[in-house]
């Protein structure tokens, strides 16, 4: 399979099981949705600064992720993160990129920004960001 090939059914997804690695060198796994960046081979997810997949990251910000596209096979893609800093006002820079990524994610807008702008500091939310380095798999045409 090609490169161009396996981007484009990353890019066609948006689900995937991502994979970081725990203190005791075995795997974590967490389904995430995700939003993929054509331009710049950039996954973006919305999560919070507290859980294991960003522990782990922090610690070490190699992992692998896995997309099953609905055609069938896999698409493999090694990542490197890296983190937007934690939402702290509900009209910051982390704030409005975590807007953008639910647009893009859910394909409509949110009943109610306000509440959400609210949540999205009460969380702590961050932008995980996933740089791919590597696509490998396969995929049926």
């Amino acid at each position: 399979m090609s490169d161009d090939d396996l981007w484009a059914a990353v890019v066609a997804a948006d689900l995937c099981t991502l994979a970081t690695i725990r203190k005791d060198g075995r795997p974590q796994l967490s389904d995430v949705n995700y939003t993929a960046d054509p331009a710049t081979r950039v996954l973006r997810i919305s999560t919070r600064g507290s859980l294991a997949k960003v522990l782990n990251l922090r610690r070490d910000p190699r992992a692998t992720l896995r997309v099953g596209p609905p055609s069938g096979g896999y698409v493999a893609a090694d990542v490197t993160a890296s983190f937007s800093p934690p939402s702290a006002d509900e009209h910051d820079a982390t704030v409005e990129e975590l807007i953008e990524v639910y647009r893009l994610i859910a394909r409509k807008e949110h009943p109610d920004w306000d509440d959400y702008r609210r949540a999205m500091v009460a969380d702590g939310r961050i932008v995980l960001r996933l740089a791919v380095e590597r696509l490998y798999g396969w995929t049926m045409p």
